[in-house]
């Protein structure tokens, strides 16, 4: 946005506009105005907030005694004044020995709130944003997109976010094509205001780290011990990170880990665990394929009980489809994941165990596959539930023999 301190200088010159903002300070007390100025540069195009600058274009710098505690108030109204939070990035500069802070503001994915309402910037202001306009803002940045929120450019990315060996998974070269020229075909990047970026499918799929860039895309899971959320018998718990294939196969293996087993001894010993690996295998891959990554302060939950097991995925049943409906129908929230998924090969070990080749098959099998394979196994039907604005999956084990 402003890459150097020659160019910063140069806005400082020109003043106030529709993309920097000056403030000569930033003290406790101002905390809720500035965040109504970092959601409206968020809920706009983005911008700039130079703080140690006067409204009169005066570089009065920020005192020695202050520079750490003003970075740690613009943390920490990004992060909690703000809902939801909004990514930022803050650099230093000295100029004739005077010490400013750069709070760059990227342009969301998400419309945010602020303590005193939803802003945009108009001009060199801040401005209410009055229901017609709130309305269009929200229809703009939700599903509702002409384009699909897995194909958003995510701000603060660029190519080099991504890493090469999982973004490889996915690029088939033709002569004279760069990598990046590639990857912008498989939608893994964008371009945004002239710039570069990792689309949200980039991110989810070829990010060590995805939560960095959009908060909450990871699966909590945790075992307790009884048939409730109690942490005095909690018996495992695990936030589970990573690239979408590689969360999938970490939530397997906590679900086999945290199962027990019974066996039936005949002529040699049998073992049968609690759960079919293929129903919960299919059943961790549709929560990470359709849940919805628009929505903010959410994520994926896997929780065990002593008589159940239950995985919570954000986001409604898509395009009209109903629960009684899910096994007849195929509704992709996220086809860019699922064609990605789809293209990603399981190892022979567990290929094996899930009858499949890739973690996603695009036949719509798997609600029909958890049904059958529970059923077998427990004796009872998996159920269904829409609670609030989530899809709750619960499975019941098979009872345990002697």
């Amino acid at each position: 946005m402003i890459d150097s301190i020659t160019e910063l200088l140069q806005k400082i010159s020109l003043g106030e506009d529709s993309t920097v903002e000056f403030k000569q300070k930033l003290e406790n007390r101002m905390r809720n105005s500035f965040a109504d100025e970092v959601a409206a540069f968020a809920n706009s195009w983005g911008g700039v907030i130079v703080v140690g600058v006067s409204d009169e274009k005066t570089i009065v710098g920020i005192p020695s005694s202050r520079i750490d505690e003003t970075e740690k108030i613009v943390a920490e109204v990004c992060n909690d004044s703000i809902n939801p939070m909004v990514r930022i990035i803050t650099e230093k500069f000295r100029v004739d020995e005077k010490v400013i802070l750069k709070v760059e503001v990227p342009r969301s994915l998400f419309v945010h709130k602020s303590p005193n309402g939803y802003f945009i910037r108009q001009g060199s202001s801040k401005r209410d944003m009055p229901p017609d306009m709130l309305a269009r803002l929200m229809q703009e940045r939700s599903q509702a997109r002409n384009i699909p929120f897995d194909h958003q450019a995510v701000p603060l990315t660029q190519i080099s976010s991504l890493n090469e060996q999982l973004y490889s998974r996915f690029i088939y070269f033709q002569e004279q094509e760069s990598t990046e020229s590639v990857l912008m075909k498989r939608h893994l990047l964008a371009k945004e205001n002239g710039n570069t970026r990792a689309t949200v499918a980039g991110v989810l799929m070829c990010c060590d780290s995805p939560e960095e860039f959009l908060a909450d895309s990871y699966i909590c899971a945790v075992h307790y011990g009884g048939e409730y959320k109690d942490a005095n018998y909690q018996i495992d718990a695990k936030d589970i990170y990573g690239s979408l294939d590689k969360q999938i196969m970490d939530a397997l293996n906590f679900v086999v880990i945290n199962s027990r087993v019974s066996a039936r001894k005949k002529i040699g010993r049998e073992d049968y665990p609690q759960y079919s690996v293929r129903a919960i295998f299919e059943a961790i891959v549709n929560a990470v394929v359709h849940r919805d990554y628009s929505k903010h302060g959410v994520k994926i939950r896997l929780f065990m009980f002593s008589d159940r097991l239950e995985i919570y995925s954000p986001g409604g049943l898509v395009n009209a489809l109903t629960v009684d409906r899910m096994i007849y129908n195929q509704r992709a929230r996220n086809e860019l994941l699922a064609r990605l998924l789809s293209e990603v090969k399981l190892k022979d070990r567990v290929s094996n165990q899930v009858a499949r080749s890739s973690f996603m098959d695009r036949r719509g099998e798997g609600v029909g596959i958890i049904i059958r394979e529970s059923c077998e196994l427990s004796g009872k039907m998996p159920l269904y539930n829409l609670i609030g604005d989530e899809l709750c999956l619960t499975i019941y084990p098979a009872p345990l023999e002697r």
